[in-house]
């Protein structure tokens, strides 16, 4: 742990999977660190991650200018890090991850910010249908619009303990005889881990990456959506039936599951799918990737069984049942 300096780090949505893990690594260099939320009151276990005072959660709302500018104010970098998976209530796709990278850009500039990193997704195809990948690309316009400086990241599908990717299928192998492997299960992602994910962002707030530049996150491992279920399935040690789920049915299904509270399948979900989550070879050669900045990715069989494990009949003692 470095010593505590006087170097501002502002993290919006900082309570997050991504966000916790990124706080950790910049308290870690010595940053002090603001975690802007909505309820800084839920995001106070964040603090034991540094030492006293070094990291601390204030109100913002990406609704209200001023309550971005408090919190930009008198920082060296800001990182985006705000998004959502689906649209509900105010949260919906073109509030938060088309309009709210631009009013965060226009606040740092306007605050005399030496950087700002701002967060979006690989995969994104100006053809697709889906509402998610539009206001992403939007985002990423409104970003370099307010701030010409602005470092872009686009990850793959990001794994670690907490995810909501190897978790959730894990989970749904637990209850279900039958998981379906939407559009036969060919849709191909790059997993990559969080730690990795965090390292790059906090290099792009020391000012280590390159201004105006757009990188490509992607782990060692390319996984189509079939090989995924399998590997969740060896890995919990549980049999399941594989079946193909043609684009058209799967939409039916996402039309009403898209309706609960917290849907496992929506339909925008489904339009992702129709679109491979891979790095591009331009980024490979131009050196924007995880390896090009001497990063080694850490692959999904070396970390995902560390947290998979609870998913097994028998928990940890799994191996121990005769």
């Amino acid at each position: 742990m470095a010593p505590v300096s006087d170097r501002l780090v502002t993290v919006f949505g900082g309570s997050g999977f991504v966000g916790r893990n990124l706080v950790r690594s910049l308290a870690k260099r010595g940053f002090r660190v603001r975690v802007a939320v909505r309820r800084p009151d839920l995001a106070q276990y964040l603090m034991t991650a540094g030492a006293v005072g070094q990291i601390h959660g204030v109100q913002t709302n990406l609704r209200y200018p001023d309550s971005i500018a408090a919190a930009v104010e008198g920082a060296e970098a800001v990182v985006n890090l705000v998004g959502v998976m689906h649209s509900r209530g105010l949260n919906t796709f073109d509030a938060v991850q088309a309009f709210g990278p631009g009013a965060i850009g226009r606040a740092a500039k306007a605050a005399g910010v030496q950087r700002f990193v701002h967060i979006s997704a690989l995969g994104l195809h100006e053809a697709s249908t889906s509402q998610y990948a539009a206001s992403k690309i939007k985002g990423e316009d409104a970003a370099r619009t307010a701030f010409e400086d602005a470092i872009i990241l686009r990850p793959s599908v990001i794994f670690g303990p907490d995810d909501d990717f190897f978790n959730k299928f894990a989970a749904l192998a637990r209850i279900s005889p039958v998981l379906p492997l939407i559009g036969g299960g060919g849709t191909k992602f790059q997993p990559v881990f969080v730690g990795d994910v965090a390292e790059v962002l906090a290099r792009g707030a020391e000012g280590a990456l390159k201004p105006a530049t757009t990188y490509e996150l992607g782990g060692q491992e390319v996984m189509s959506l079939r090989q995924i279920f399998e590997f969740v399935l060896k890995t919990t040690n549980r049999n399941r039936l594989l079946v193909p789920l043609p684009f058209a049915l799967a939409n039916m299904q996402a039309t009403f599951t898209g309706l609960l509270p917290n849907p496992p399948l929506t339909r925008d979900q489904v339009a992702l799918l129709r679109h491979d989550n891979l790095v591009s070879p331009q980024a490979k050669a131009e050196g924007r990737t995880l390896e090009g900045l001497g990063i080694q990715p850490a692959t999904a069989e070396a970390v995902v069984p560390g947290y998979l494990w609870r998913f097994r009949k028998a928990g940890q003692f799994e191996n121990m049942v005769a």
